[in-house]
Order: C-alpha cells, then structure tokens, then sequence
C-alpha cells in the first residue's frame, strides 16, 4: 500500500506468546512490529477497513453456501483495556449481518446451575460468521483464581475442558484468535479518571472496577497462568500492548486478516447460466 506504514514483522508472530511466557515482561507502551507512529497507525487502520470487509464478505456467502468455516475473536483485558474500541474500529468495519457479538457478564442464576461452559457453547459462531466474545469463558478461571472461587483442582479440570472445547472448534472448521489487551495499571488510571471527568462516559464507569483494580498483581499472575495452560498449536494467545489504542487497533486488525487469508476462500460459483440471466435483466 503506498504511503502507508505496515508492519515490519506480523503481529500473528511477534504477538504469539511462547514457552515461559511472563506477563510481566512485556511492555503496555509498546508497539511490536511497527515503526510508524499513531497517524501512520490510523492511516493503516483506514487501508485495510475494505480488505477485511471483503474477506469477511467471503466468509459468509462461503457459510450461505454449505461451507463450515469460522472465526471466532476472544477479547480479554483489564476493565479499560480498550477492548470496545476493537469492536468498534475493528470489528465495526465488518457488515453486522456477519457478525456475532457477545458480551458475557456476571453468569445467571440458570448458568451458574450448569457447567461453566454452557452458556459459551450457545454463542459459538455459526458457519459463515466471524463470531465476538467480548469476555469469555476465560473469566471462569482468571476471577476464579483470583478469589479463589474454586481450588486448584477445579481450575485445572476448567483449563483442560477450555482445550479441549477449543480443539473441537477448530475441527469443526472454526479459526480462533485469542487476544489479550496489555495496559499498564497506570494507564487504566488514567483513564478512569478520564471516565469520572466527562459526563458523557460516566456509564462506562462503574464502582466495581476499582474493587477488581485492588487485585491488580493477582490478575497479572492469573493471565500468566492461564496463558501457560491454555495457549496451544490450535488456538494460541496473542498478548497485544494496549496503552496505545491505536496500535492495539491495527494489530488486532492484521490477527483477523491474517486469520481469514488462512481460510483461503473464494467467492461461491453461481448455480445458474450468468449469461442467460443478464439477457433477462436486459430484457425486463
């Protein structure tokens, strides 16, 4: 693309976290891959919209027509972390009829009687879609360990049963890309204050969120943990830094493009003699 700034090494890559992975070693202020700066960013943000739009276009006239395949995106981050912004300028970019988007909150009653992986298997994305989760079933063991709402054999059993859930996924045809949003602790400050000082983000606020930032270290430990035991060859976690909202827009941005160039798909034949119907049209 011409006067835009890519990326220098992909974000399917350099963001890809590894063995011995620690939270903690990564910096939220980074920019990993990329040499342009936020205007650059928003440049390439702006390139690609029509890109992904078509890829995504691909995909669900693919499911219209019998094909199995499916992305699914998991956003996972510290309350702040930007992860609205992603669907927005991300995912917003994508025509809504193709999109699933789900935002898991606290569970229900009626969930909590079922295993934690109930209320996930209804919101799977169906054949064709590129399928949302804004929080997930990750929830179930990150607060859990946290609190120590469940022990260690309990949180055990949940990782293996989220591996396993993930590799039926992907065998059904299903591209999962799992993303955390890194920022700072100081940065989440900043910007609830940010949320305190303009009336017109005060719902975006909420009094719980400075209880869960009292935990901030345990988090941190608790993604470390998880990512160890949950990042596999099928479904691994890409770590994006996210004090700059820009870059962790363009990175998520180039994940999901790169997961639907990975679909190889093509538009569906037309079952009908294209020349025969266009002298129709001509003619009515």
């Amino acid at each position: 693309m011409a006067g835009v700034v890519e990326f220098k090494q992909h974000p399917s890559e350099t963001l890809k976290i590894g063995a011995g992975f620690e939270l903690s070693g990564i910096d939220p202020d980074s920019t990993p891959g990329y040499t342009g700066n936020k205007a650059d960013g928003q440049a390439l943000l702006d390139a690609q919209d029509t890109r992904l739009a078509e890829l995504q276009e691909k995909l669900f006239a693919d499911g219209k027509f019998g094909g199995t395949k499916r992305i699914l995106l998991i956003l996972q981050a510290m309350d702040t972390a930007g992860k609205g912004g992603i669907v927005s300028h991300v995912v917003g970019a994508m025509d809504p009829q193709g999109v699933q988007l789900t935002a898991f909150k606290a569970p229900t009653e009626e969930e909590k009687a079922h295993d934690f992986l109930w209320r996930i298997e209804k919101e799977v994305p169906r054949a064709g879609m590129v399928g949302v989760f804004d929080r997930s079933h990750y929830e179930d063991v990150l607060i859990h360990r946290v609190h120590a709402w469940a022990d260690a054999a309990e949180l055990e059993r949940r990782c293996a049963a989220i591996n396993d859930f993930e590799a039926r996924l992907a065998e059904e045809g299903t591209v999962v890309v799992k993303v955390m949003l890194h920022i700072s602790k100081e940065e989440q400050k900043a910007r609830l204050l940010d949320r305190l000082d303009d009336p017109g983000k005060h719902w975006k606020y909420s009094t719980g969120d400075l209880a869960e930032r009292a935990h901030w270290d345990a988090y941190q430990e608790a993604y470390t943990v998880a990512f160890d035991k949950t990042s596999t060859a099928l479904a691994p976690w890409h770590v994006v830094p996210a004090n700059k909202k820009w870059y962790a827009r363009i990175a998520v941005q180039q994940l999901l493009l790169a997961a639907l160039d990975g679909l190889d798909l093509a538009w569906p034949k037309a079952e009908f003699d294209v020349s025969a119907e266009r002298a129709l049209v001509l003619k009515s």
